[in-house]
C-alpha cells in the first residue's frame, strides 16, 4: 500500500456500497448531523460561485445546517443564506461562465479591504458549451479565462479552502433539444483543461486549489436517474455536500468514524513511556537470550573422536527464570501492541465504512454453524453447563457477535435485539459461574479475587495505555468486573453462607435468599435512580474508570441494559445446585435431565418460549422501547436455550470443539476486534489488502484470531507471576500494582492539563 493523503482520495476516488452509500477510497466518511455541522462552521463564511449545478450543491450543503430550507428564489441570481444562531453565512453567486465577471468577483476577495470567505466552491462550463453551441473557440476562451483566474484562486488558497468542482457527465438521451450540444466528450475536454491549468499553476506554490473530481464518479453511477439529464438526483448531490463537509470539518471535529482528512494523533506522554517500556523489555529479553545461547554453546556435548561417545557437560542448562518469562511475555506483547497501534492509530492501513446487507450477516452465520456441527465430540462430563458446554456457548456467541459487528448489522433491529440476548447470556454465565465457585468452594481469599480481576482487565489496561482510550470505552470488561465484585461482596459479607454450611442446617438457604433479595432491591433502586448511580461512580478516582466523554451516562446505560441478568444467573445456579444436591435431576450419560414426561413438557415450553421471544424481537419497531423491556425478558430466551441444550441426554453429552476453542479466548476476541479487525474504534473495517474484500477479511481474521490466542497465553503466563499464591509475595505485588496505577493517574492528570 502506497499511503498518501486521505483528503486527496476523498476528493477524487471511491465507490458505491449498494445504491446510496458512498465509500471513499482508503478512508471513512462521517455522516454529519445538523448540530455537528453548525459547531464546525460557526462564524464561517462559505461561498458557492458558478452555474445551476453549483447551485444544487449549495442547497444540499445548507440543508446540512438547516434541513428546513426550501429551494426557492431566483434560479439565475444570487442566493444568500444565514444561520444567526451559529453566525454562519453561506452565499450562492450566479456566475454560469468562467469569464471576466467571475474573475473580477474572485479578484475582489484577494484585495485587502474585502473579507475573504473561509471556503470557496467554484465551477462552471456547461453554459459556455450551450451558449457557444459547443464550438472549439469557446473551449479556447475557457482555457484563457481559467488561466487568468488560477493565480487568484491560488492566492486565496493561502488563507481559505478553495475547491474547483469538475463538470459531471450528462445523460445525453434525456437532454432537451436546447442542451443537445452538451456532450460528455465536450465536458471531458473542459475538465481536462481545468485540471491541467490548475495543477500547473500550483506546482511552484504551497497553496493549492483542491480539485473536486469525485462528483464525476458519483454522477457516472447516478446520472441516469436525473430528471433532465443535466442535473444530479438529490441523493447524489447530498453525497457531494457530505464529502465537502468531511473535507473541511474532519480535522476540526475529529469524529471517530471520519478517518478521511484526519491527521495522525500525536503520541501522548503515557504512550511514549509505554513505548520505552516495551522497547527495554525487548532489548532485555534479547540480551538474556544471547547469554543463554552463549552458555549453551560452551556447555554443548562434544563427541569423543576415538570412542565415538558423547561427553556430557558438567553443568546442566538452567530452567527458564521468572525474569526471562516476564521479559519474553512483554517482548511478545510489545510487538503485538505495535501492530495494534499501526492498525488503528497510525495512518498506515486503510479503513472503510461498514455496509449492512442480509447476506453479509446470515451467510457467514450459516457457514460457522456448519463448521461447528462438523467438529462434534463427546464431553468429559455430562453435567448441566459443564466446562466444555460453557466454552462452546461462549465460542459460538462470540463468533456471531463478531459477524454482527463487521457486517454493521446493528442497523437491523431484529438482529440487534438477538445480539443483546447474547451479551446478556455472557453476563448470565458470569453470575452462574462465580456464584457456583463461591458456593461450592467457599474460597473468598484475596488470591482468587486478584486472579479473576487480573485475567479480566490486563489486556484492557494495556490497550487504554497504548491506544489512549478510557477504560469505559471497552464497556464489557468494566461490566463483568463490577458484577464480579458485586457477586463477591454479596456472598463474602457476613454471614458467609456456602454449601458446606447449609448441609448442617437448611435454614441457611433462607439467609442466602434474603441476601439475593437485598441485591435485587439495590439493583432495582439504582436502575431507576440515575442521580444516585452517577453520584457513586462520579467520585474520584472511580470517575477516571467509568467516565466517557466527560460523564458516566454511557456507563449507566450499559449497566442498566442488562441489570437483572447476572442476578438471574446467580438464582439459576442456586436452584440448579439445590436440585443436584437433592438428586432431583439425572445427569447420567444419555439420560434425560428429568423423567420423560417432565422432560417433554419442559422441552416443549422451552421451544415455544425461545420462538416467542424471537417473534417479539423481530416485530420490534423502536429500539428505545425494546431496550426498556430487554432486561426483564432476555432471561426467557437464555433459560429456554439452557433447557433445550441440556434436557435431552444425547445433546448434553456432546459439544463442538470448534466453538469451544473460540470460547476459551472469547474475551480476547471481543476486545481485540476493536482495533485489529474492525477499525476506527469499531466504527469501520480494517483494510490490509485493498480491492479484494473477501481476501482482506480472510487475512485480517487469521491475524486477529492468532493475536487473540497469543494474548490469552501471555495473560495466563503473567497471571502466574504477577498474582502468586503466597500471601506475603502477593501483598508486595499488590503494593507495586497500586503504585503503578497511582503513577498512571498522575501522568493522566498531566496529559489532561496539557490538552486543556
Amino acid at each position: 500500500f502506497k499511503g498518501g493523503d486521505t483528503c486527496e482520495y476523498l476528493l477524487s476516488s471511491g465507490r458505491f456500497l449498494g445504491e446510496k452509500v458512498w465509500q471513499p477510497h482508503s478512508c471513512m466518511m462521517h455522516k454529519y448531523k445538523n448540530s455537528e455541522a453548525k459547531n464546525c462552521l460557526i462564524e464561517k463564511h462559505i461561498v458557492f460561485i458558478g452555474d445551476s449545478r453549483i447551485r444544487q450543491l449549495f442547497y444540499s450543503f445548507i440543508k446540512l445546517i438547516n434541513p428546513q430550507v426550501k429551494e426557492e428564489g431566483n434560479k439565475h441570481g444570487n442566493i444568500p443564506f444565514e444561520d444567526k444562531s451559529a453566525s454562519i453565512k453561506v452565499d450562492f453567486l450566479w456566475y454560469p461562465e468562467v469569464n471576466s465577471s467571475m474573475r473580477q468577483r474572485i479578484k475582489s476577495w484577494t484585495e485587502g479591504s474585502v473579507a475573504k470567505p473561509h471556503i470557496i466552491v467554484a465551477g462552471a462550463a456547461t453554459w459556455s458549451i450551450k451558449i457557444h453551441n459547443g464550438s472549439n473557440e469557446a473551449l479556447a476562451q475557457y482555457k484563457i479565462n481559467i488561466t487568468s483566474i488560477a493565480p487568484l484562486l491560488e492566492k486565496l488558497a493561502k488563507s481559505s479552502d478553495v475547491y474547483w468542482v469538475l463538470q459531471d457527465p450528462v445523460y445525453e438521451d434525456m437532454l432537451s433539444e436546447s442542451r443537445k450540444m452538451i456532450t460528455n466528450e465536450k465536458i471531458d475536454a473542459y475538465n481536462e483543461a481545468a485540471v491541467r491549468i490548475l495543477n500547473s499553476s500550483s506546482r511552484n506554490s504551497k497553496a493549492k486549489v483542491k480539485v473536486f473530481s469525485v462528483s464525476k464518479l458519483i454522477a457516472q453511477e447516478t446520472i441516469v436517474k436525473s430528471a433532465d439529464g443535466l442535473h444530479l438526483p438529490e441523493s447524489s448531490r447530498d453525497t457531494n455536500a457530505m464529502i465537502l463537509m468531511n473535507v473541511y470539518c474532519n480535522k476540526i471535529m475529529k469524529p471517530i468514524d471520519g478517518s478521511c482528512c484526519q491527521p495522525q494523533p500525536p503520541l501522548t506522554l503515557i504512550q511514549k513511556l509505554a513505548f520505552c517500556f516495551f522497547t527495554l523489555s525487548i532489548i532485555g529479553y534479547l540480551i538474556i537470550n544471547l547469554i543463554h545461547r552463549n552458555n549453551y554453546r560452551k556447555n554443548k556435548p562434544c563427541t569423543d573422536l576415538e570412542g565415538g561417545e558423547e561427553k556430557k557437560p558438567a553443568i546442566s542448562t538452567p530452567n527458564v527464570s521468572t525474569l526471562e518469562m516476564l521479559l519474553h511475555s512483554f517482548c511478545k506483547l510489545g510487538l503485538i501492541m505495535t501492530y495494534f497501534y499501526l492498525c488503528d492509530r497510525a495512518n498506515l492501513f486503510m479503513k472503510e465504512n461498514k455496509f449492512y446487507t442480509h447476506s453479509s450477516f446470515f451467510i457467514p452465520i450459516v457457514y460457522i454453524l456448519v463448521l461447528g456441527v462438523f467438529y462434534t465430540e463427546n464431553t468429559k462430563e455430562t453435567k448441566v453447563l459443564n466446562r466444555e458446554q460453557t466454552d462452546e456457548w461462549k465460542g459460538w456467541m462470540q463468533l456471531v457477535i463478531l459477524i454482527y459487528h463487521i457486517s454493521g448489522a446493528s442497523t437491523f433491529l431484529p438482529v440487534y435485539m438477538h445480539i443483546r440476548v447474547l451479551v446478556a447470556a455472557y453476563l448470565f454465565q458470569t453470575g452462574y459461574g462465580h456464584f457456583s465457585y463461591f458456593w461450592i468452594k467457599g474460597d473468598f481469599g484475596v488470591y482468587r479475587v486478584c486472579q479473576v480481576l487480573f485475567r479480566l482487565n490486563f489486556l484492557v489496561v494495556v490497550l487504554c495505555i497504548v491506544m489512549d482510550r478510557p477504560y469505559q470505552f471497552y464497556y464489557f470488561v468494566p461490566l463483568v468486573t463490577v458484577w464480579f465484585m458485586i457477586i463477591y461482596a454479596t456472598l463474602a459479607m457476613w454471614p458467609q453462607i456456602v454449601q458446606k454450611k447449609t448441609n448442617g442446617n437448611c435454614l441457611w438457604h433462607f439467609g442466602l435468599l434474603l441476601k439475593l433479595i437485598c441485591l435485587l432491591t439495590c439493583i432495582y433502586f439504582l436502575s431507576y435512580s440515575q442521580g444516585a448511580f452517577e453520584k457513586i461512580f462520579s467520585f474520584w478516582p472511580l470517575s477516571k474508570c467509568f467516565e466517557l466523554n466527560g460523564n458516566v451516562y454511557e456507563w449507566w446505560f450499559r449497566w442498566k441494559l442488562d441489570r437483572y441478568v447476572v442476578f438471574h444467573g446467580m438464582l439459576f445456579a442456586f436452584i440448579y445446585l439445590a436440585l443436584q444436591k437433592h438428586q432431583m435431576i439425572s445427569e447420567g450419560k444419555g439420560d434425560p435431565l428429568f423423567s420423560n414426561r417432565v422432560s417433554n413438557v419442559l422441552l416443549f415450553i422451552s421451544v415455544v418460549s425461545f420462538l416467542t421471544y424471537s417473534v417479539w424481537a423481530s416485530r420490534c419497531k423502536n429500539k428505545t422501547e425494546c431496550n426498556e423491556l430487554h432486561p426483564s425478558v432476555s432471561v426467557v430466551q437464555i433459560l429456554a436455550f439452557i433447557l433445550i441444550r441440556n434436557i435431552p441426554g444425547y445433546v448434553r453429552s456432546v459439544y463442538s470443539s470448534f466453538f469451544a476453542w473460540f470460547g476459551k479466548i472469547s474475551l480476547e476476541l471481543f476486545i481485540c476486534q476493536y482495533h485489529i479487525w474492525l477499525a476506527a474504534d469499531t466504527k469501520g473495517i480494517l483494510v490490509l489488502i485493498p480491492g479484494y474484500p473477501m481476501f482482506n477479511v480472510l487475512v485480517s481474521t487469521f491475524i486477529f484470531v492468532c493475536v487473540a490466542h497469543e494474548i490469552s497465553q501471555i495473560t495466563n503466563d503473567l497471571a502466574q507471576i504477577v498474582v502468586p499464591k503466597d500471601n506475603s509475595t502477593l501483598l508486595k505485588r499488590l503494593l507495586c500494582i497500586a503504585g503503578f496505577f497511582s503513577g498512571l493517574l498522575v501522568f493522566s492528570a498531566m496529559q489532561d492539563q496539557s490538552r486543556h
